[in-house]
């Protein structure tokens, strides 16, 4: 016998429909209804019909094989068998992460498939596997970021047990795995949420529609949903972490936010499983209280994605002052967010026309995830162009090795560690006539803006966007892939064997530079990081270089006597720093 609950304090009448049978349940306080269901097992199919109106599927549903317009198939977490027993992920600060689309990392596009490349990622080096998101959005393709069944792991990648079989592989190998979970908008299709109670409020607007309600009447089961809405992935899927997509359009005015509630939750949780868990945010704000701890103010959040780093590292590589990369572009800016985590830390923004963000005086580099790749910076461009489509080999290996020694928790995005060719483009499959049209023309008219043909901005519908998308898994042996590779390969290794690279106090980070020679020099305790951006080789001054050993080098060429460092153009190297004398 199997008690299921829902909440819909809107009905007057709700009934549960399964193995043929319609059974009236039972209201309770609350606006809570229930049922105790004998034929309700591990993959039977269901539904719920609200005042004679549906069938419509779970709000909380652990799985949609039919899609997001079918019946729930109920799940019991109980039958799969886990072998991750004392798993323990390593701590964020040791992390080298990998962001990966299930869909477009392997031939396949499953669970299982992601199974057969993990080798690879464990010989890289890389200690993390994210996942964008994976709860059921509508069609066969997608981002994953219109997902409207958050607690049901996508029908076409595997569903729950093929999930499971994953995140069971990665610990069995040493990896540790991270959900992309949307918690400030659902998609249009195939969202029933709102049929079974005030989920969302029109007192804001949003670029999605009505927000989610998190702080108007009846919110405090709202809230809750989204909270074991997460809570389900950390326990019952073992996931070893959470990013948080866009938390800027989280909107909450209650006392204790949303985001705070949670982290206090994900903490109790970590004390009953013995397994550290992390909370890592995506946030336009700029503001440090996200990942402070929550006894002095903050929302105790384990880190964000750093998108100043981002924007000044890919703007002074590139050259590209569009958009939000007008606010960037010069040496000087890379320089801050390196020694402070934000460039905008309260000042003024052209791009914004205000005064943006506030310092984060005194947070440590693995508060912060940085990157030269990820979905958004990438799939968001008109073309889905990589770094490797804009850089010389050159400037992408410099790149590589501002990532990689930055003091920050590093990320690759799938295929950068060999320069894959293939884009990543926007893709969808929705089945709506008007919600493609309306996709594909926002598409259009957005780049349309920025001076781009819109009849060259590949269709979001067309399943060829998705195919030109997959990662080439022959390109990682020719020989101009092999040599990103095995550069990845040597900075990975060098930051994860090298003891410099565990001090992330931002405040003992040095950063010169010269704007118009294009050079410029990270100095961390233990190591120095210089890097000439400009196409001639030129001569840095560098005292540090005085007996110290090269450790990596990104091209040959490097060349040093005393004080001075020839670097050829175009080029990195890493050197260790003698260490500092004792004064004893």
């Amino acid at each position: 016998m199997t008690r299921l609950s829902i909440w819909a304090p809107k009905a007057e009448r709700v009934v549960l429909e399964c193995a043929g049978s319609r059974m009236p349940m039972t209201p309770l306080k609350g606006g809570w209804w229930s049922v105790e269901a004998e034929a309700l097992a591990h993959g039977v199919d269901y539904a719920f019909l609200l005042d004679g109106d549906g069938p419509f599927p779970d709000p909380r549903s652990p799985w949609q094989p039919h899609g997001v317009h079918g019946s729930s198939r109920w799940v019991a977490h109980d039958t799969f068998e886990w072998s991750d027993a004392g798993w323990r992920a390593p701590p964020l600060a040791a992390a080298v992460i990998a962001e990966i689309h299930v869909g477009t990392f392997t031939p396949a596009g499953t669970f299982d498939a992601v199974i057969g490349k993990l080798d690879h990622l464990v010989a890289l080096g890389i200690t993390h596997l994210e996942l964008m998101p994976v709860a059921e959005f509508p069609g066969e393709r997608g981002w994953g970021y219109d997902g409207v069944n958050l607690f049901a792991p996508h029908h076409a990648y595997g569903g729950p047990h093929g999930l499971k079989r994953l995140v069971d592989a990665c610990h069995h190998r040493g990896l540790a795995v991270l959900l992309d979970v949307v918690y400030n908008h659902l998609g249009p299709d195939g969202n029933y949420l709102g049929q079974f109670g005030p989920y969302f409020t029109d007192a804001y607007n949003t670029p999605w529609g009505d927000a989610v309600n998190l702080d108007r009447a009846d919110s405090d089961e709202v809230r809750r949903f989204f909270i074991d809405n997460a809570l389900m992935w950390l326990r019952d899927y073992h996931f070893d972490g959470l990013r948080i997509d866009a938390v800027h359009a989280i909107i909450d005015t209650s006392a204790v936010h949303l985001l705070e509630a949670l982290s206090g939750e994900v903490r109790r949780l970590e004390g009953h499983t013995g397994r550290p868990l992390v909370l890592i945010a995506e946030s336009d704000l700029n503001d440090p209280r996200l990942i402070r701890p929550v006894e002095i103010g903050g929302f105790g959040l384990d880190a964000q994605w750093n998108e100043d780093f981002h924007h000044a590292l890919h703007a002074a590589l590139t050259g590209e002052s569009d958009g939000y990369y007008a606010d960037f572009g010069s040496l000087r800016h890379l320089a801050k967010a390196l020694t402070r985590g934000f460039a905008y830390d309260g000042a003024y923004s052209r791009y914004r026309r205000r005064a943006h963000g506030r310092p984060a005086t005194g947070l440590p580099g693995r508060r912060f995830v940085g990157c030269l790749q990820n979905h958004d910076q990438v799939g968001n461009r008109a073309i889905g162009e990589r770094s490797s489509h804009l850089l010389s080999p050159g400037l992408l290996k410099v790149g590589a090795a501002l990532v990689l020694t930055s003091p920050f928790v590093p990320m690759l995005f799938q295929g950068e560690e060999w320069a894959a060719t293939s884009p990543f483009l926007y893709f969808t499959d929705h089945r709506d006539p008007e919600l493609a049209n309306a996709v594909r023309k926002g598409r259009r008219e957005e780049f349309a803006a920025f001076g781009w043909d819109p009849e060259s901005i590949p269709d979001p519908q067309s399943a060829d966007s998705f195919e030109r998308s997959r990662l080439d898994w022959d390109e990682p042996s020719r020989p101009a892939h092999a040599e990103i590779l095995a550069w990845h390969h040597a900075l990975i290794a060098l930051r994860r064997g090298h003891p410099a690279f565990a001090d992330d106090r931002l405040d003992q980070i040095e950063v010169r530079f010269d704007e118009h020679l294009r050079w410029l020099m990270l100095v961390r305790p233990g190591v120095v990081i210089a890097c000439n951006l400009g196409t001639r080789g030129q001569s840095l001054e560098c005292p540090e270089a005085h007996d110290a050993p090269l450790l990596l080098q990104s091209s040959p060429g490097v060349d040093w006597q005393g004080h001075q460092l020839r670097l050829p153009g175009e080029s990195v190297a890493v050197l260790g720093r003698p260490p500092a004398r004792d004064p004893r």
